[in-house]
């Protein structure tokens, strides 16, 4: 199951990263799975709602289509949800995308990441076994050009890794993903924050990435012919 923000459930007329992960699931692992979650709708940005089904491949399915991100949702908003999606979905993976919201509008680096733990509690409570791929956030450009913002991006991340670090077990285990090395906004994103193609590729395959090595999902990312490599 997807879950993140403005930057997973994407915007009418976008692919999403989301698309490039099944695409890669498709050619890349070696057994039937399913995509889960609530919702299945882009952001129309002329409403404001999550109405849209513009999706940029007409030819994506539905049961691909599913996820649990909103435009402006963070970790506050997830956390309360988490666990009764689960239970209702049967997750056993969640790959999370989240922070810059909660960071941009509404806690500080110390209760974001207390949220994230909240999150994962509420996760494992409905389902003991899940594992988990959580993204860092990755620096838009008001980080950029707000030092204190950018200052708590930062804090944030290291506080993310270290929850992953405490949190993992054996049992359910916790990843970090890597942030994508090729990340630059000017080629990455369309507007300083939201990816365009080739940051759906480079979210995708950090991902993937991280599946592959820790737990031999899939294999490791392929990149279509003029799409930035994930490094």
């Amino acid at each position: 199951m997807f879950v993140g923000d403005s930057m997973t459930i994407g915007s009418t007329g976008d692919f999403t990263w989301r698309y490039r992960m099944w695409q890669h699931l498709n050619a890349a692992y070696d057994g039937p799975y399913r995509i889960v979650g609530p919702r299945h709708t882009l952001h129309d940005p002329t409403a404001g709602t999550a109405t849209s089904s513009a999706y940029a491949d007409p030819g994506f399915p539905d049961e691909a289509r599913r996820h649990l991100a909103g435009w402006g949702e963070g970790w506050l908003h997830m956390a309360p949800l988490i666990g009764d999606v689960v239970r209702r979905y049967e997750a056993d993976t969640l790959l999370v995308s989240l922070g810059l919201i909660d960071l941009g509008f509404y806690t500080n680096a110390e209760q974001t990441a207390e949220n994230v733990r909240r999150f994962v509690a509420q996760a494992r409570q409905a389902a003991p076994h899940i594992r988990a791929v959580l993204m860092p956030v990755i620096p838009n450009v008001r980080a950029a050009a707000d030092a204190a913002f950018g200052a708590e991006c930062t804090r944030f991340n290291e506080l993310l890794a270290k929850a992953v670090a405490d949190l993992s077990t054996p049992a359910s285990p916790l990843l970090l993903a890597s942030e994508p090395a090729a990340w630059e906004t000017g080629r990455a994103t369309y507007d300083g924050t939201h990816p365009s193609e080739c940051g759906e590729h480079l979210l995708a395959g950090a991902f993937a990435e991280a599946m592959h090595q820790a737990w031999g999902v899939g294999g490791p990312y392929a990149v279509p012919a003029g799409a930035v490599a994930p490094v």
